[in-house]
């Protein structure tokens, strides 16, 4: 109760739990008004920064997330990684993009309020967030945690449409609400800036790797291109035990490849006589470029029942059959990944010490970074360090 008697304060979860068993026994007689109070959160402002249309340039921004619901954690973000993804829809170059638009879904922060339902987290824990908030937890998919994939569509992390109907707002913001499902336990040994590029560009190159069996030591596999995702394949390749090559059109990252990264191997994909030499001697190859590419070239470095994974987005995807045929070859595509082995990759991260190549900005420089990455110019992710830029 308030000093004043005509008011009485009780949490919203107990007030319902209170009124049914009133209503039931007919013992309990209202108070002249009730104050239901909810989560904190509810009406709590979330700082951000948002693009207001298709120019794609974004300024800051505030707005509201929804209540903490019983299975929901809120997490305070410490880190947001860039990816080329804020590029497309802040541009809206598919098309679909609703603006006012918060980018950003490589989130790690720490955990401020948990629902009471909540089984896997509690308060002060580090937790990540990737590409998707939410899916329909019941069909094929959901059922054997490929949520990624889930039949009726996983909601993402931004631009998607949340489970109140409002549009979701990504992690170039001071805070989010997700259900404890799709967050990750961040390994209390692993910093929490290196942790972001894990839930989209880690994953990404990490799904294909497992499912393919590119984990089995001294076989080869050839990289294609060396950004955010391409670095991350080497090194788990590494990691995995596998041979690396690296193949880039630029000579320029040649000392990093070899040096930085660990490949045992770099190549000038365009050079023919350097391609040619390499003919039926990988087991696996991993694209990572969203660039056209030479389909046939590359089918001709696959051994007998070698795989090919697209990871990138090239434009189109053209061979001749009997390359394909010939040979058992495979091509395959493969996005992010499931909520089970993202915590599976983030473990394997902190175990084997594998930390990705960063530069940590300011949110104040999310214009300029965006720009440098539509350029390439970014060794090899850009990390915004939300918690102590934004105001």
């Amino acid at each position: 109760p308030s000093q004043d008697s005509s008011n009485f304060f009780i949490c919203g979860h107990c007030f319902w739990e209170l009124l049914i068993s009133s209503i039931s026994s007919s013992l309990f007689v209202l108070p002249s008004r009730i104050i239901v109070m909810t989560s904190a959160s509810a009406n709590e402002n979330c700082l951000g920064w948002a693009a207001r249309d298709p120019s794609g340039v974004l300024s800051p921004y505030e707005f509201n997330r929804r209540a903490v619901s019983s299975d929901d954690v809120l997490l305070d973000i410490a880190f947001c990684g860039m990816c080329f993804a804020d590029v497309i829809w802040t541009r809206n170059i598919i098309g679909t993009s609703k603006y006012p638009l918060v980018p950003g879904h490589e989130i790690t922060g720490i955990v401020r309020e948990v629902g009471m339902d909540v089984k896997h987290f509690k308060v002060g824990d580090h937790v990540g967030v990737g590409t998707y908030v939410n899916s329909c937890r019941e069909c094929e998919y959901c059922c054997d945690a490929l949520e990624v994939h889930c039949s009726e569509g996983a909601i993402n992390t931004f631009d998607g449409i949340d489970v109140d109907g409002t549009v979701t707002k990504g992690g170039y913001s001071s805070y989010i609400v997700v259900n404890e499902r799709y967050c990750f336990r961040i390994p209390e040994n692993y910093p929490l800036a290196s942790a972001a590029p894990l839930l989209c560009a880690g994953i990404t190159v990490y799904t294909p790797m497992i499912r393919h069996n590119m984990n089995q030591p001294g076989k080869s596999l050839g990289v294609v291109g060396l950004g955010g995702l391409g670095h991350l394949a080497v090194k788990f390749g590494k990691a995995f035990g596998l041979k690396v090559t690296v193949f880039s059109t630029s000579i320029s990252k040649r000392e990093e490849a070899l040096n930085l990264l660990g490949a045992d191997k770099f190549v000038i994909s365009s050079d023919e006589q350097q391609m040619m030499a390499l003919s039926k001697s990988f087991d696996f190859i991993i694209n990572t470029a969203s660039g056209d590419i030479p389909f046939d070239t590359y089918l001709s470095l696959l051994k007998t029942a070698g795989v090919l994974v697209l990871v990138g987005f090239p434009s189109e995807v053209k061979f001749i059959p009997g390359n394909l045929i010939l040979g058992m070859k495979s091509i395959v595509g493969s996005v992010t990944g499931g909520t089970k082995q993202t915590q599976e990759m983030l473990d394997f991260c902190a175990s084997h010490k594998i930390y990705p190549e960063i530069e940590i900005v300011p949110i104040q420089y999310v214009n300029e970074a965006l720009e440098r990455l539509i350029k390439k110019d970014v060794k090899y992710r850009f990390v915004i360090d939300v918690a102590n830029s934004i105001k």
